[in-house]
């Protein structure tokens, strides 16, 4: 995971970028959803990104972009790797360029957008040698 978020940083020039990185349960993902995002559901990952919107200057504060927090559910990550026929490190490698791209602002609710996300996301894991099987 920290091979992913570090790729992505160097790919996108993020030299001073800091993520939050969460690993959780399904349960506690499903609380994280409804909470949020109005959805009474586990998911896999979520993303906050602090970049969005209007958010005021930080004077004088350190000279980090904080880009945001990936929570992942362990317990779907297992579930997922199974059911997709791949490792747990490639599922978890999946789902934090996922989660990146989030924060980078990329989205997946129009088809359009979803397919420049993925070829984002194939782009930084085929940098790592993660490829689809």
């Amino acid at each position: 995971m920290r091979k992913v978020i570090n790729k992505a940083a160097e790919l996108y020039g993020l030299d001073t970028a800091e993520v939050s990185v969460t690993l959780t349960n399904n349960d506690h993902i499903r609380e994280i959803n409804r909470n949020y995002r109005n959805k009474d559901a586990a998911t896999d990952v979520i993303s906050f990104a602090l970049n969005e919107g209007e958010e005021p200057e930080i004077i004088d504060g350190p000279d980090v972009n904080m880009l945001g927090d990936i929570i992942i559910s362990i317990e779907r990550a297992m579930d997922q790797a199974e059911e997709y026929g791949h490792s747990l490190e490639r599922e978890l490698a999946f789902l934090t360029v996922h989660g990146m791209m989030h924060l980078l602002g990329y989205d997946h609710i129009e088809e359009e957008d979803r397919r420049e996300m993925r070829k984002e996301e194939e782009y930084v894991l085929g940098h790592l040698g993660i490829i689809r099987a």
